[in-house]
């Protein structure tokens, strides 16, 4: 880790512009080589040869959730490293990597002792979910969600209204997952290593609803309500026709019958934690 590229979205969480220039103060004080920086999504994401040809052994992401996917997606087949620091609002891959979210202080562990390591992933679609895939109705929550965090509150009552309506309805059907009860509000697929990890949410009632819909808007739905938790290897969604759903936060349109599995990243990702 010496020369590096910095990709930020001032947009994401607390990835303020005042904090990475702070960052990059860090990476001088550390001897380490800034060869080009990334506004994204102002900026286009940088491919893997443009990092080779700029001598990047490196690739620093400070961002959300959202960006982190894009930035890693395109250089999933890259060489060099990727770097992963605490800029969204929940931080569940830097935790996971690295067991902290001060950012100076896990450049500096990886500059002393970061070392390589894989990650899984929600394969679905074509798409790839690194902190997690969202399926059911209250995927719908994701406008009212995106509108808090831009500070625009016109029109927010009506987007939440939508949500909620769409959250009383018929809920998600899966094939595949025969611990999940039927018509459940929300589904979070998260990956490990060698199977998928579904916590399900059947909120029915006027309080669960309100519950699971605020912490959706402001934080995280898992914590709102009962959770029915189960491990599989692979399920399909089901339907009869496309449904909203959410790839790290992003959202996509999926066909009914859509197979989802799990995935695995080459070792791309530097960890600051001792190994196991």
């Amino acid at each position: 880790m010496k020369t590096l590229w910095f990709i930020t979205n001032p947009k994401s969480g607390t990835a303020t512009p005042a904090k990475a220039e702070a960052l990059a103060t860090v990476f001088a004080d550390r001897g380490l080589v800034l060869a080009g920086r990334t506004a994204f999504p102002d900026d286009a994401l940088p491919t893997p040869e443009a990092l080779d040809s700029a001598g990047v052994d490196t690739a620093v992401l400070f961002a959300g959730d959202g960006t982190i996917n894009a930035a890693v997606c395109a250089l999933a087949e890259w060489h060099g490293t990727i770097l992963i620091l605490p800029g969204g609002t929940m931080n569940m891959l830097a935790k996971h990597l690295h067991g902290s979210t001060d950012s100076a202080a896990i450049v500096a562990a990886a500059v002393e002792h970061g070392r390589r390591t894989s990650l899984p992933y929600v394969d679905v679609a074509g798409h790839r979910a690194f902190v997690g895939l969202i399926l059911g109705p209250a995927a719908t929550w994701v406008r009212a969600r995106e509108m808090v965090r831009a500070g625009r509150l016109r029109g927010l009552g009506r987007a939440m209204m939508h949500a909620w309506q769409r959250t009383f309805g018929r809920g998600i059907r899966l094939e595949g997952v025969p611990a999940l009860k039927h018509g459940a509000q929300a589904v979070f697929v998260r990956p490990e290593a060698d199977h998928l990890d579904i916590a399900a949410i059947d909120a029915r009632d006027f309080r669960a609803i309100a519950r699971l819909g605020w912490e959706w808007v402001t934080g995280d739905w898992v914590a709102a309500a009962e959770v029915t938790q189960c491990h599989v290897g692979q399920f399909r969604t089901r339907g009869d026709k496309p449904a909203l759903a959410l790839v790290d936060g992003e959202p996509i349109m999926l066909e009914p019958g859509s197979m989802v599995r799990v995935g695995m990243m080459r070792e791309i990702f530097l960890t600051t934690r001792a190994a196991a």
